[in-house]
């Protein structure tokens, strides 16, 4: 994978944010077994998900190589890089840029276990000595 950002590209649509997860969980993926994974969930005719990966790869989230007559696509940026730019995303628009309400937001309407507390108070002390 190269080293694009997510903030570098324009964001995906619902539907090709949903094929990006396959391709995440593939690493690279051709269109016949991209429109068998997507009809797992959904009817989605192959044309469409052919249009969603070029439309992919103009925006620069996927390359591709060429094997025999196939193009196999593989993502530019890793997952984790994009959970974190759409977190900061939610937090600009949907929380003011105020990350505590992003926080307040989730133990509000699911709450936390005790060992993801645990976890969080960790990852919290760890970020403060950073």
């Amino acid at each position: 994978m190269s080293k694009t950002k997510p903030k570098d590209l324009p964001p995906l649509s619902r539907a090709q944010r949903e094929l990006m997860e396959l391709i995440w969980d593939k690493q690279e993926i051709g269109v016949q077994e991209a429109t068998a994974l997507m009809n797992e969930q959904r009817p989605v005719a192959r044309n469409t998900v052919r249009t969603l990966l070029e439309r992919m790869r103009e925006k620069g989230w996927l390359t591709y190589r060429v094997d025999g007559r196939s193009y196999l696509y593989s993502p530019t940026v890793p997952r984790e890089e994009s959970l974190g730019q759409r977190v900061m995303d939610m937090v600009d628009k949907a929380c003011g840029g105020n990350p505590e309400k992003l926080m307040m937001a989730l133990l509000d309407y699911r709450g936390l276990s005790n060992e993801e507390a645990l976890r969080i108070r960790k990852m919290l002390d760890d970020a403060k000595t950073k």
